[in-house]
């Protein structure tokens, strides 16, 4: 059972069961108990009145009082619940919003007031959480992708027009695409170019086309197995491993930025106010990252790296 009908089948089940366990959803559904704690966080999110109370008389269950009927849910808003943990901008960008809402108001308990605690009752975890999925200083640039939605359906190649990361001209690719994929706030196409998995910055395309043929994908494989393999694939070549040493007060901010690229962190014995990095890339243009921290950083290995960061540095100096 795929994650959207197991989402409105696990409603169902709360509706009958009215309490039951992670457990007994993640044996009843054949997926493991984190899967099921994902798709109950996933509910909560989308304002599904569901509550989670931990221990040994806890378990998952409905509000009291909530009758949902997910028979009145019509095939869209049963599709824009598949989507759900979706925030509001990214359902407008795949015209999704409207139906979205509607299934969110049906599931919705219309409860304005907020949750009075009696007895051993717990708060419900929307209460007590807020996720929101757009990232810091995300650019507000309004993107609409509801036509390429429509041509992914129709199961179209697509033609489109992208200009890679550093370039400046524009490319024509002929794709097969898996489909749209969303990460860190940002948009990807994920598609096939000549039996090749790609993906490609939606802020960089400046056109798509559909075409009058089938696409022409790997057969049994799906656009999370597709999306998986190239995350996995971009995070962990380490071809070019940099040494640099940090201010120590740096620290936090280097983790943030460089995220899994930041392989160790050490204590430099001798200098208490410098800490030893190793950052990974997967081609030396990648260091130029590292030049964001200016006077708080030093690469000192490898030599090409070093050397990259004396001519960046130099060239900035000489436009200024």
């Amino acid at each position: 059972m795929k994650r959207p009908q197991r989402l409105l089948s696990i409603i169902v089940a709360l509706q009958s069961a009215g309490q039951t366990t992670a457990a007994r959803l993640s044996e009843q559904f054949g997926v493991s108990v984190r899967t099921i704690l994902r798709d109950i966080d996933a509910l909560v999110e989308a304002d599904v009145p569901v509550v989670a109370a931990p221990g040994r008389y806890g378990g998952i269950s409905l509000q009291v009082g909530t009758q949902i009927d997910v028979n009145r849910l019509s095939a869209t808003e049963a599709e824009a619940l598949a989507l759900v943990g979706l925030d509001a901008r990214s359902a407008r960008q795949l015209g999704l919003e409207e139906g979205m809402l509607r299934a969110f108001q049906r599931l919705d308990s219309r409860r304005t007031k907020p949750f009075e605690l009696t007895n051993k009752q717990r708060i419900p975890l929307r209460e007590v959480v807020e996720i929101d999925s757009s990232g810091w200083f995300a650019d507000e640039a309004a993107f609409d992708f509801a036509d390429l939605v429509e041509s992914l359906r129709s199961a179209r190649r697509l033609q489109i027009e992208y200009r890679s990361s550093g370039k400046a001209e524009m490319r024509i690719y002929e794709v097969d695409p898996y489909g749209l994929y969303l990460r860190g706030g940002r948009w990807y196409l994920i598609a096939d170019v000549d039996g090749n998995p790609r993906m490609f910055a939606m802020t960089r395309m400046r056109k798509w086309t559909a075409l009058d043929a089938d696409r022409r994908t790997k057969p049994e494989t799906t656009l999370q197995d597709v999306a998986r393999y190239l995350v996995d694939r971009l995070e962990s070549r380490d071809d070019v491993v940099v040494t640099a040493l940090l201010d120590a007060e740096g620290e936090d901010i280097a983790r943030r930025i460089l995220g899994s690229r930041l392989r160790s962190v050490e204590q430099v014995p001798t200098d208490g106010a410098k800490v030893r990095i190793t950052v990974a890339y997967d081609q030396l243009d990648g260091v130029r990252q590292l030049t964001q921290f200016t006077d708080h950083i030093e690469v000192i290995d490898p030599a090409e790296a070093r050397e990259l960061v004396r001519k960046l540095a130099a060239d900035m100096a000489a436009r200024h």
